[in-house]
């Protein structure tokens, strides 16, 4: 008898492990409320990549947020094949951390008269780097913290990122995303085309009053730190090299920017919802600088002055892939702060959503990989038969739930309550509709 109830109990615990659907040794983890989600969405597109999660390395993390009586939120992460070992190229994913550690290096530094507006200046010290002593999309044309963020989220411009990089520098930016605990994280790369030794050098900058005169001097920067590039990253059967060559075999990725989605989903949570994380893995921001960012990673391009970018081109719902749909309009009641990142057939969006009238907040987190012909560089990507379309799907399966779900606090979302710029209909200025992004 005692044996045939540890029988029972050793089956019991067999089935409950699999139900769980842990993350370990490369498995992936899976909910059954997005599988159902999923399920009920009759869309071809959502089918065929909910049918082939790892053919599309397609991962989701829906994150639930509930709040008490006195409005504190918690948090509920629910996923779909979720796996911080399946790589996925966050491309201009990075720009949101890059931003959020540009304002916190700005605090620590704690020079007078220097903060994210004060104009800074890049010279060159090292092969490959380029100088920048002017910015025409800046209402003052010159650059600045400020304007790169504003540019990094509005369409998620290049230069802006590889401006913070170049600020913060490669040594910093990846001790201190270690030091809050993301410890598999790697930005190691501009988008400039550089080689290894060349992102480890980062240009030498000055931040200078409007007059010209110099405030403060930052020497040129070189990270001595080693990064682990023992496994592997090969993806696709083929790619094309810088010289436009067809390479018949896998594209490295070994040496690319590396963060997990979570990691992202974290990071953008830890910013929006402060108090929520540890104080270890927060980032060291004033109140003005919340704002700041509150403001830019959900104001729209149709909005925004400085810099003027043309609606027709970078329309309100451009960077917001989950509300993305063919009107390019977003709904009056709803904002999405996020940032967005596509390149190499990946797409990604990591997203907070909010409706203000039917006082709806959740956060939502995905990536796939849309490249049928599985050869990388070629510009033959699926994002608009299948990225965009899917992303779509997805944000409205989420969205449609989270109306009908039931609260016992209804949010209170004040907090995201922004006065947002509004563009001046006499500005006659032409409007910006090329930009690197």
């Amino acid at each position: 008898m005692y044996l045939s109830r540890m029988y029972r109990l050793f089956i019991f615990l067999i089935i409950f492990l699999l139900l769980l659907k842990p993350t370990a040794n490369g498995q992936a983890k899976s909910d059954e409320l997005l599988e159902q989600l999923f399920l009920k969405n009759n869309d071809s597109t959502v089918q065929k990549v909910a049918n082939n999660p790892d053919r599309y390395r397609c991962q989701v993390i829906y994150t639930q947020i509930n709040r008490n009586k006195d409005n504190i939120p918690s948090f509920k992460n629910y996923y779909f094949n979720y796996n911080p070992d399946n790589y996925f190229n966050p491309a201009s994913m990075v720009k949101m951390p890059l931003a959020f550690l540009a304002l916190e290096k700005l605090n620590a530094m704690n020079v007078k008269s220097v903060n994210k507006h004060t104009p800074i200046l890049f010279d060159s010290s090292y092969a490959g780097q380029k100088t920048l002593y002017t910015d025409s999309t800046a209402k003052s044309r010159l650059p600045s913290i400020a304007h790169f963020i504003k540019k990094a989220f509005l369409i998620s411009d290049n230069d802006a990122y590889n401006r913070l990089y170049q600020f913060v520098g490669q040594q910093t930016i990846n001790r201190q995303l270690h030091n809050k605990g993301y410890d598999d994280a790697r930005i190691t790369r501009q988008f400039m085309g550089f080689t290894d030794e060349q992102n480890r050098h980062t240009n030498p900058v000055r931040f200078i009053k409007k007059n010209g005169k110099i405030i403060y001097t930052q020497r040129a920067a070189y990270n001595k730190d080693s990064f682990d590039y023992r496994h592997n990253i090969l993806i696709g059967k083929a790619h094309y090299n810088m010289n436009d060559i067809l390479i018949n075999e896998p594209f490295d990725f070994t040496r690319h920017n590396n963060l997990s989605l979570e990691d992202f989903q974290q990071i953008l949570q830890s910013v929006l919802f402060p108090s929520s994380v540890k104080d270890s893995r927060r980032f060291n921001l004033s109140t003005d600088d919340y704002n700041f960012l509150y403001r830019y990673l959900s104001q729209f391009p149709s909005e925004t002055s400085y810099p003027k970018h043309d609606t027709s081109r970078f329309y309100d719902s451009y960077v917001k892939f989950f509300f993305r749909n063919k009107t390019h309009k977003m709904p009056d009641n709803i904002r999405v702060f996020n940032k967005v990142g596509w390149a190499y057939g990946f797409i990604t969006d990591v997203s907070y959503v909010v409706d203000y009238q039917n006082k709806v907040e959740y956060m939502l987190a995905a990536t796939l990989y849309v490249n049928s012909d599985d050869i990388l560089n070629d510009n033959k990507y699926d994002y608009e038969t299948i990225g965009w379309p899917f992303l779509y799907e997805l944000g409205q399966s989420v969205y449609q739930y989270e109306l009908k779900r039931e609260r016992t606090f209804k949010p209170n979302l004040s907090r995201f309550e922004i006065n947002y710029e509004k563009r001046d209909p006499n500005d006659s200025r032409p409007a910006i509709f090329e930009a690197d992004n």
